[in-house]
């Protein structure tokens, strides 16, 4: 058998034009991780416009509209959250070294670790060691910090105009992109399409009240049980509670130990069985609700995908792969319905 140098070249270009794809991935994988998080975040915006649109408004004032309420909302929690957020969190940075102090002497939950074990001694050698940088594995430069601060901030104030010009451009682009197909293939990407749309804004808008929910009620909970920083830590149960399946775990954990160094025992097992009895509710009722019917995946494709996506990316890719697979599963079904046609002698392109 003989192969032709013009197959050879062939697959050498594809190798490398592939080769390419994967560097400029890598270096501008900063910037993709932007361009997703506003694609994800206008489609949890983009059935607001379109309701709006149906009301015989424009696009372009339809997007604008909802996006700057949705902006002015935030902006409305903010100004609620915050003052209370920034005093808890200073609150509770000037109470640590009280904590410490009962550490180191052997008084509160956490006392037998400095009778017992000696903790403090062996971090207080590891320092004169080490030094602090050595042992909390801070050897990178404060110029680092401030960069990657300063990344942050650009990087919020992209997405948000992303968002928005998505929001503006994104039926157009689409519409453009379906255009350049031959006739018969364009209902089958456009079914396809609107598949997956309907799998990530559904996956994006549900995930987004989850967490909503898992802050609102451990806030509440928390406020019950008298802690002082009921506010910051229902931001941070909220905030991890967009991770799927792991988030409210870590929520959980982080949460149920700062209550048990604030308060006691007591409270701490009121806040845990809380969360114990939250997680049951949200894995049985409100996370089927959302991955069920605009997902369509088992509860086992589930873990799969945000293992998979976890090892792959990290928190970004735990937070996409649940969006990711359903999109799979659209593509997929459109394949299997396409075969079936062709077996049965239906036309098909």
């Amino acid at each position: 058998m003989t192969v032709r140098p013009r197959t050879v070249f062939v697959v050498l270009g594809i190798t490398v034009l592939f080769g390419l794809v994967l560097v400029l991935g890598y270096l501008a994988w900063t910037v993709l991780t932007w361009i997703l998080i506003a694609m994800l975040l206008a489609a949890a915006l983009n059935p607001a416009v379109e309701a709006v649109e149906r009301q015989g408004v424009s696009r372009g004032w339809a997007a604008t509209g909802v996006f700057f309420t949705a902006l002015l909302a935030l902006a409305g929690i903010g100004a609620l959250v915050v003052p209370p957020l920034v005093t808890q969190v200073s609150d509770f940075v000037d109470a640590v070294p009280d904590f410490i102090d009962d550490v180191v002497a052997g008084r509160g939950p956490f006392g037998f670790l400095q009778d017992e074990y000696q903790i403090v001694d062996r971090i207080r050698e590891a320092i004169e060691r080490e030094g602090a940088a050595g042992v909390l594995g801070l050897s990178e430069p404060v110029l680092d910090l401030v960069r990657s601060v300063a990344t942050a901030v650009v990087g919020v104030i992209t997405i948000v105009f992303l968002t928005y010009f998505m929001l503006l451009e994104g039926p157009r682009t689409i519409d453009g992109l379906l255009g350049l197909l031959p006739g018969h293939l364009r209902p089958r990407y456009e079914r396809v399409g609107r598949d997956i749309y309907r799998t990530i804004s559904g996956y994006v808008t549900g995930n987004l009240l989850i967490s909503l929910v898992a802050g609102v009620l451990s806030t509440v909970v928390l406020f019950a049980v008298g802690s002082e920083y009921a506010v910051a830590l229902g931001l941070l149960v909220a905030v991890l509670d967009l991770v799927p399946l792991a988030g409210a775990t870590v929520a959980a954990i982080v949460v149920s130990t700062v209550i048990l160094i604030e308060t006691d025992w007591l409270r701490c097992l009121i806040v845990i069985a809380f969360f114990v009895a939250y997680q049951q509710f949200e894995n049985h009722v409100l996370q089927p609700l959302v991955y069920g019917r605009t997902v369509q995946l088992s509860p086992l494709a589930v873990l799969c995908a945000v293992l998979v996506g976890a090892k792959l990316a990290g928190i970004l890719g735990a937070l996409v792969a649940i969006p990711v697979a359903g999109s799979l599963l659209a593509v997929g079904r459109e394949l299997l319905e396409y075969r079936r046609d062709v077996a049965e002698g239906e036309p098909a392109p």
